[in-house]
């Protein structure tokens, strides 16, 4: 595709600056990872809020953007080659941009890797497992009479946690001195799961000092705390 009017979401989504990054998506962990790199990066972008229901996520429109109907997902206009560029996938999205802007991600190939690692690692870990919690300690999963989900996830918060504890100890970041796109995937799940999840007791939060200090420390960011609002 050529230029921005061409993509199908833009029928229901029609860009009002069709020369900016077009993000569509929510104020959720996912979500917000895009729009604080984002903020991060300082590159122009119109944010779009897309319901998580069947006149969002689930229409045609935003299916011919993101197939597997989940927010976030992007439109660069100016992507590689000066091409649009349609991509899903948060963390996809964060090494896209760090990629272009050249920002949150080290130059040397062992660090950019290493960075890699622990992007994975939320992704594949504290992502899924965290979300859990929320569905078993707060959402519909907390009526089940079994407790055996909610204490299986639980006890997987509390290692991964356990894991960045560790690896914080003595760090500044995940990456050590520089804030990397490691921390924007990771930092608003773990804000997610003390916060709106409300299982800080439940995963004994407060065993995690350098954890709590590093969430401290991002969410004081002017760049994440405006991008946690968007959209």
């Amino acid at each position: 595709m050529s230029k921005l009017t061409d993509f199908q979401i833009n029928d229901k989504w029609p860009a009002e600056h069709p020369e900016r990054l077009q993000l569509y998506s929510m104020p959720t962990p996912n979500g917000v990872k895009v729009s604080i790199m984002l903020e991060e990066t300082g590159l122009a972008y119109e944010p779009h809020r897309i319901p998580l229901d069947q006149d969002g996520v689930q229409s045609s429109q935003f299916l011919s953007l993101n197939p597997n109907n989940k927010i976030p997902a992007i439109i660069d206009p100016d992507g590689p080659d000066g091409k649009p560029l349609a991509l899903f996938e948060s963390g996809a999205i964060l090494l896209y941009l760090a990629e272009k802007t050249g920002q949150f991600l080290p130059a040397d190939a062992a660090g950019r890797y290493e960075t890699i690692q622990w992007l994975m690692f939320q992704m594949g870990g504290v992502g899924p497992m965290f979300g859990q919690v929320g569905f078993f300690h707060r959402f519909a999963g907390k009526e089940y009479e079994d407790k055996r989900p909610l204490q299986r996830y639980a006890a997987e918060a509390r290692r991964l946690l356990n894991v960045l504890e560790q690896r914080l100890t003595g760090r500044d970041w995940i990456m050590g001195e520089q804030y990397t796109i490691a921390d924007i995937a990771t930092f608003p799940w773990v804000r997610n799961l003390v916060g709106f999840y409300d299982a800080g007791e439940l995963v004994g939060f407060n065993n995690y000092p350098n954890v709590a200090r590093v969430l401290a420390a991002f969410v004081a960011r002017p760049a994440v705390a405006k991008g946690l609002t968007i959209p």
